[in-house]
């Protein structure tokens, strides 16, 4: 790597800086307006090298993917973003042309999600390639959609399809071509626009990042309740259902696979119609799939309304 940390800084991500907030990446700060009337959301992620993206993904992908993880935490908050802090961890083989590829990415995520660089650290190390992003976000005080609030009696919905980065993954893994399911494992699609419409609607949420089951038991046992989700509800792509079928075993499959970054929510029944429509003025499928229950835990039923046995409800960090 030809270039300093601050030769790097200055012609690589300098350019992506364009808030005042970053005072052009001159600093060991940022320093962050405040919004009348509004909270600060702040979320973080670190993705690593034959864990989270193949080492052999095009940077500009391997980018997109650092950043949208952290849009869909915010996403599923309701908020909106305002910007991020960028850390890399590099080893050796990482050159000059492959991070101003990384950077090109960046910048056109920033450009369709409106928001911008803040500041960062850089170092080199050992292992393998590793990114964390610091997402940075607005909601309007008290709106912000926690997983502490559904009750007993509300529905379960969940934005989009389930699965398809798991059967994307399973298809680099086994290289098969199945480009749509691909292309879901490597550049999520966060819900910005449907979480701000379900603010006030939804009374908890989450983005799947471990599983739509594993979080959805997230939710459960935050707000104290029991989730009840109808496999035959669960809503899977054409290309997954080519890839997997559509039968009970392949909607668990779906439902523990994971790198979704779909929203999974809870609202009242009453609103039911209102979620509905927020989805469509969203253009976000959304799906009704569930129920709140008295209780704990999370649950998947079958056709009958018997719970399915699940070994393992999503991915485990450890």
């Amino acid at each position: 790597m030809p270039l300093s940390e601050f030769d790097l800084i200055a012609d690589v991500f300098a350019p992506l800086a364009t808030s005042r907030a970053a005072l052009g990446l001159t600093d060991d700060v940022a320093l962050l307006p405040l919004r009348k009337g509004h909270e600060l959301v702040l979320t973080t992620d670190a993705l690593i090298a034959g864990v989270d993206f193949f080492a052999s993904d095009l940077p500009a992908a391997i980018a997109r993917k650092a950043l949208r993880v952290n849009l869909s935490d915010l996403a599923a908050k309701g908020a909106e973003p305002f910007g991020y802090l960028l850390t890399l961890a590099l080893p050796k083989n990482i050159t000059a042309a492959w991070l101003k590829a990384f950077a090109r990415g960046l910048a056109a995520d920033q450009r369709e999600f409106g928001l911008a660089l803040l500041g960062g650290d850089m170092s080199g190390m050992p292992g393998p390639l590793t990114i964390s992003v610091t997402a940075l976000g607005y909601v309007p005080q008290g709106e912000a959609i926690l997983r502490r609030g559904a009750k007993a009696g509300d529905l379960v919905f969940v934005s989009g399809t389930v699965g398809d980065s798991g059967g994307g993954l399973e298809a680099l893994r086994q290289k098969r071509r199945a480009a749509a399911l691909i292309a879901r494992y490597r550049i999520p699609q966060p819900r910005l626009g449907l979480g701000r419409k379900l603010r006030g609607l939804a009374s908890a949420a989450l983005d799947v990042s471990d599983g739509l089951l594993a979080d959805l038991g997230h939710i459960a046992d935050v707000s104290k309740v029991h989730i009840a989700v109808e496999a035959a509800r669960v809503p899977l792509s054409p290309a997954l259902c080519k890839a997997w079928g559509r039968g009970d075993d392949a909607v668990l499959r779906a439902a523990t696979a994971g790198d979704d970054y779909e929203i999974a929510f809870t609202a009242p029944r009453a609103g039911r119609a209102k979620v509905l429509a927020a989805g469509l003025a969203a253009g976000t499928k959304v799906t009704e799939i569930g129920f709140v229950m008295h209780g704990r835990g999370v649950a998947l039923l079958d056709a009958a309304g018997k719970p399915m046995r699940v070994d393992r409800a999503g991915w485990r960090h450890f």
